[in-house]
């Protein structure tokens, strides 16, 4: 935990607003110190108004920013002294704060400034910084947790109990911070909650903050690591019954929380540490890092696999709790957990979206840090139930969830694409992650490992031939994601032209391969999860025209594809039962797929006696049919308006006069 501050580099950024946003990215970008939004900064200047007068402006953090990219523009601009007046007020609900915020701004355009804007308008500094570092959580998350603070800094540090953040934590410090500041004040702790470091330069701020974190880790780090006896991670998911009982586990997530959700396996060596400890069933269940990590990943994690247990703990919890409220409604937050430590399975994260999976997975990584330093100092302790259920239940989150757009149609669902590199696959890819699915696609091309997806994307590089590749891509998708909801079979081949009488069997064969068995192969590998699909799995089978109106010199790739689409109607008829629906596509001259060369256009638009402009678009519509188009229809069979329709193909080819 050294500075990184570089005065090159500071001077770029140019005016004090500008050094903030240096300082808060130097601090955002260290995980160990700010998570996915977490923390806060501010500056105060003097600008001028639209009048030219002389204004004192409060540059704050902004709802949605994240400190490690954050921009000019991510700070919101308040009135200084309109917002340090609020915490004179006697009280102020969480509501009204808002809006007096909101009306203190300078600019109608800014995000929503931070919930502690008021905290930061009353600290006498230029500049202020706040992280959550878990170092400093290790050592005030314990019963001694003051003990251990004055013991590390000493006098240097203003010690907070926890208090609700926002206006009820800023009236505190503004009555504590004046009395027990001194001229060797460098910062100030909230207990269970996180560090401040002030100073009137960025440059002293920021590096304030980081000496007092390397204090706090070194002295953390000497009271020693996790128990020797933990020491070996947890084997997680190994065999296929351990990847089946994941789908069975997100499948009864998926049906507390009312939708589908993604389970990730979380492969950090501390997580998989962390579900092998002997007391995990007390260290667990304790309380978050902070309380605000509660909206990432509740209050406890699911220990072992019991879910309906653990949703009648987590209504209880509400329950218990819902006279907090007062006469506000309660919006429900659904009941499922979003983190799971299983001693088999390990650490699994849960999430409607496969960014809040990574989230949850990431901050109870760093909360698994936090409790196994904080048990070595003497024991890990959060702060009370009826503290963590006020933060879960504010106000201010509450109108959130009530403005919550509708998920993506397919959010939380799970696919696996063959031959998802070019073409049909590549255009279904990203037709369903824009979708909201995650996807995992398979390819022996290399570009399978390129498709723009971020987490929601998992490429698998293989011979879809090889049994083994077809396994290895859907337990990549179990252990990615928790299962396999959607299979889109478009992985083929189309041999070179030739007549029957001298058709090379070797030829014959290697299309049956590519088009046929190899998707029984897909099929066989990706069944036991479909049947554990939440709401059904489905398969959908990229065919071809030819299946109904085979062409002069394509034996090879019309018998394949006939072969494919009894395999798809086969297994249509048997997996109903399963809950799993099964169609085929049929498309026809998609001339965008790695299937058509010019070469190959001019050679059959030959043996049609057509020029390749007219072969493009030989159909009854007179127009052409791209990969655009059929993963189109590839995303309808895999949505709702097919829900009850199973066995069916589907032609998309503009309309032949050899099948109409």
């Amino acid at each position: 935990m050294k500075s990184r501050w570089n005065e090159d580099e500071a001077a770029a950024w140019g005016d004090d607003l500008g050094l903030l946003t240096y300082a808060s990215r130097l601090l955002g970008s260290d995980p160990s110190l700010v998570l996915h939004g977490g923390g806060n900064s501010s500056v105060k200047v003097v600008e001028r108004d639209v009048f030219g007068d002389p204004v004192d402006v409060l540059h704050v953090k902004g709802s949605g920013w994240d400190m490690a990219t954050i921009e000019r523009a991510g700070f919101a601009p308040l009135r200084l002294g309109r917002v340090a007046r609020l915490a004179d007020l006697d009280e102020l609900s969480d509501a009204r704060m808002a809006n007096e915020l909101k009306a203190a701004s300078l600019d109608a355009g800014a995000p929503a400034p931070s919930v502690e804007s008021i905290l930061h308008a009353t600290l006498p500094y230029s500049f202020v910084l706040h992280t959550h570092a878990d170092a400093v959580l290790a050592l005030t998350n314990t019963p001694g947790g003051r003990d251990h603070v004055r013991e590390v800094f000493g006098g240097s540090l203003v010690v907070v109990p926890y208090v609700m953040p926002g206006f009820v934590l800023a009236k505190l410090c503004a009555e504590l911070f004046p009395a027990e500041r001194h001229e060797g004040t460098v910062g100030m702790v909230l207990l269970n909650h996180g560090l401040f470091t002030f100073a009137d330069d960025a440059r002293t701020a920021y590096e304030n903050h980081v000496e007092l974190v390397a204090r706090a880790l070194a002295y953390v780090e000497a009271a020693g690591g996790p128990p020797t006896a933990a020491t070996a991670p947890a084997p997680g998911p190994t065999s296929h019954d351990d990847l089946v009982a994941v789908a069975d586990l997100r499948r009864d997530i998926s049906a507390a929380a009312g939708q589908a959700m993604v389970l990730r396996c979380c492969g950090g060596d501390g997580a998989r540490r962390f579900a092998a400890r002997p007391d995990l069933e007390s260290a667990s269940q304790v309380g978050p890092a902070t309380p605000d990590h509660v909206l990432r990943t509740k209050r406890v994690p699911l220990v072992g696999r019991d879910v309906g247990a653990y949703v009648a703990a987590y209504e209880a919890y509400v329950e218990r709790n819902r006279a907090r409220l007062g006469d506000r409604r309660l919006v429900p937050v659904d009941p499922a957990p979003r983190v799971v430590v299983d001693p088999r399975l390990g650490v699994l994260a849960a999430g409607r979206r496969v960014a809040d999976a990574v989230i949850a997975d990431d901050v109870y990584e760093h909360t698994t840090w936090v409790i196994e330093r904080a048990v070595e100092l003497g024991g890990y302790a959060s702060v009370a139930e009826p503290d963590i259920f006020d933060v879960e239940y504010w106000e201010l989150e509450q109108a959130k969830l009530a403005r919550q757009p509708a998920p993506a149609a397919l959010s939380g669902r799970v696919a696996v694409i063959t031959g998802a590199a070019s073409g049909i696959g590549l255009a279904c890819a990203r037709a369903l992650l824009a979708e909201g699915a995650a996807v995992v696609g398979v390819d022996r091309a290399g570009g399978v490992d390129e498709v723009a997806g971020g987490p929601a994307y998992t490429g698998v590089r293989g011979d879809v031939t090889d049994g083994a590749t077809a396994v290895a891509a859907v337990e990549a998708a179990v252990r990615a994601y928790g299962g396999v909801d959607l299979l889109v079979l478009n992985a083929g081949t189309f041999p070179p032209s030739a007549p029957v009488a001298t058709l090379d069997p070797a030829v014959w064969g290697a299309a049956m391969d590519v088009n046929a068995r190899a998707a029984l192969l897909a099929l066989a590998a990706a069944h036991p999860f479909l049947c554990r699909a939440p709401g059904g799995g489905r398969v959908v089978v990229v065919g071809s025209r030819n299946v109904a109106a085979p062409g002069m010199g394509a034996a090879a790739y019309s018998a394949s594809k006939a072969a494919l689409t009894q395999l798809a109607r086969v297994a249509a008829l048997e997996w109903a039962s399963d809950g799993v629906r099964v169609n085929v596509v049929h498309p026809d001259a998609v001339f965008d797929t790695g299937l058509w060369s010019d070469e190959v256009i001019a050679q059959r638009a030959a043996s049609y006696g057509l020029s390749p402009e007219q072969y493009r678009t030989r159909n009854l519509l007179g127009t052409e049919v791209s990969s655009a188009d059929v993963a189109a229809l590839v995303l309808a069979l895999c949505g709702p308006a097919f829900a009850r329709t199973t066995g069916a193909q589907v032609p998309i080819d503009g309309g032949s006069d050899r099948v109409v």
